[in-house]
């Protein structure tokens, strides 16, 4: 098994193993003492090829050359450390692999857990155990890996062991016990893998929040459980800290979909024609309470960075009986009583039953009827990337919804190609979508950002325009933040769903009764200056999302753009 198993390796990986081209002009400034850098290349080449071939007790001997050439170099150590793990020679990695750690090439924890794999396949059981018991108070995030990983089979059964990676039968567990131990478990990763859980209360507080809610259980619906561990993923003071999937949730979700706008909260979609009479129905109340109420009464249990954050994520909770319930707004947690003011203005009061899912391109939408031809804004939201040119305002409008590659073309090739498309065209301004994009692979986010830097026809006030919203997050935040520090766009639409320095990633954890799945951040991420404390990245151009304009398929953003240059 290769060790490396981090994202900040992986990506430094294509650098290491290209046999020939651009990479190896990285490792010849790294030459030292008499040998030659022509040298020093082509032993670099060769260590590569051996390991690409898997050849590597020769990759190990290479690569420990390249060592004692430059020793401070950190990913030299790596490849060689997991040339000599590949090769069976245990107690040597061990040594590689501390010097790895000792450079800081990157977490502590993957080293760290390395080193105790290479102790259990020597069979020293006390070390491999104490190694791996300090990788796991590091943050080591795959705690699945260690789960099922082969070099701890012999130690499969051994209660320590068993006890560190989580390994417990809850079969035979009462729903006490079962979910003494889930909350056990929630509070244990969420200290050892968050970047900061004290940031908004003391360590004390935690853990009278954690003992409360055992003492509770007995007292306290499943639902009302859940929705005390919501709040204690809240307090953590971000967005992608949160429970993720709540199996008791399944399928009993609304069948229609909410949206706040200007106006107030829509009914945009239904899953069928039952319920069709209700699009574009405003929501007045839910139960008995207010629209405002409910959102105040969730805002305790959103995890987020900023209250744009609400706006887009309220409405989704609103769809689900089980967490109105826990919070005491609803009686049921199997429907729902929604009193609206229909498309015709009337009011009316309408029971839902929760036996939906999440929504999907076949449901039926309130621009079902709309006779104008679909904004480009909601034309293709399923894809990753796309552009279009716009002849008769000589605009490319490139809408960016997810920071990833597709199956038919990278991230990299596609910034390639619109680059080349508005060099060559008669192109005068970029509009960037951003307003859907919730994240993904910053690392992707790199061929964007320097074509916009190096592009003096698009990179200039008045001629790029970046679109962001509620839902711009994660990545997609990094991405608009380096833009804006680095290109000069105008930005349009809505404050964005992040703030642009925030505790980011999304480290899965599973809870083995209940079967909840959630998510803690263990990474600060600062693409902006440090003392950038900003809760947002708010818009020149404030164009927040109107009821009446979305019905009618029409684009405030789009038309604050046109607004703006007619003005000019």
């Amino acid at each position: 098994m290769f060790r490396i198993n981090n994202l900040f390796a992986v990506v430094l990986l294509p650098l290491l193993v290209i046999g020939s081209g651009n990479s190896l002009d990285f490792f010849q400034t790294y030459s030292e003492g008499d040998e030659p850098a022509d040298a020093y290349t082509k032993l670099v080449t060769e260590a590569q090829a051996k390991t690409l071939a898997k050849q590597w007790k020769e990759a190990a001997t290479l690569w420990e050359r390249t060592t004692e050439i430059n020793p401070t170099l950190a990913r030299n150590w790596i490849q060689f450390a997991n040339a000599l793990y590949e090769a069976k020679e245990y107690r040597k990695a061990i040594t590689a692999f501390e010097k790895w750690n000792e450079l800081g090439a990157s977490y502590a924890w993957d080293s760290t857990y390395s080193i105790a794999c290479c102790y259990a396949l020597l069979g020293e059981k006390q070390k491999a155990l104490e190694w791996l018991e300090k990788a796991l108070n590091l943050g080591y995030r795959d705690l699945k890996q260690a789960q099922t990983d082969p070099d701890f089979e012999a130690f499969r059964n051994d209660p320590k062991y068993r006890e560190l990676v989580a390994l417990v039968d809850t079969s035979k567990m009462s729903r006490n016990e079962g979910w003494r131990y889930d909350i056990s478990h929630f509070a244990r990763e969420i200290k050892r893998i968050h970047f900061d859980p004290y940031r908004n209360m003391s360590r004390a507080e935690f853990d009278a929040f954690i003992a409360k809610l055992n003492n509770e259980i007995p007292k306290l619906t499943d639902q009302q459980i859940i929705v005390r561990m919501m709040m204690l993923m809240q307090k953590l003071g971000d967005g992608h800290s949160s429970l993720r999937e709540l199996p008791i949730s399944k399928d009993k979700l609304l069948p229609v979909q909410f949206y706040l706008f200007k106006e107030g909260l829509f009914i945009i979609t239904t899953a069928t024609n039952e319920n069709e009479d209700l699009l574009g129905s405003q929501v007045l109340r839910i139960g008995d309470k207010t629209v405002e109420q409910v959102m105040d009464a969730l805002v305790p249990v959103i995890s987020r960075d900023n209250k744009m954050w609400l706006k887009y994520i309220s409405p989704i909770f609103m769809r689900n009986p089980v967490v109105l319930n826990g919070l005491g707004l609803i009686p049921s947690m199997e429907k729902v009583e929604l009193t609206v003011r229909d498309i015709k203005g009337i009011m009316r009061t309408v029971t839902l039953t929760g036996n939906s899912g999440r929504p999907t391109p076949e449901w039926i939408t309130v621009r079902s009827k709309t006779t104008t031809s679909e904004p480009l804004y909601l034309k293709k939201r399923t894809l990753n990337f796309w552009f279009e040119y716009l002849p008769e305002s000589k605009t490319v409008f490139f809408q960016f919804n997810a920071v990833a590659n597709s199956q038919e073309e990278s991230l990299a090739v596609f910034c390639e190609r619109l680059f080349k498309f508005i060099n060559e065209n008669d192109v005068e301004r970029l509009v960037i979508d951003m307003r859907w994009n919730g994240g993904g692979n910053n690392f992707l986010n790199r061929p964007l950002v320097h074509g916009l830097i190096s592009n003096q026809k698009i990179n200039q006030r008045g001629k790029l325009f970046v679109i962001i919203g509620r839902n711009t997050f994660s990545a997609a935040m990094n991405g608009a933040t380096e833009i804006g520090k680095h290109a000069n766009p105008i930005f349009v639409g809505e404050p964005t769903g992040s703030s642009p320095n925030f505790v980011g990633e999304t480290i899965r954890f599973d809870l083995p009764y209940s079967k909840i799945t959630g998510s803690i951040s263990d990474l600060y991420w600062q693409s902006s200056v440090a003392m950038d404390y900003r809760t947002w990245i708010a818009p020149e151009l404030y164009a927040p999302p109107s009821f009446e304009l979305f019905k009618a398929n029409r684009d405030p953003a789009m038309e604050a753009i046109t607004s703006y240059l007619q003005s000019k």
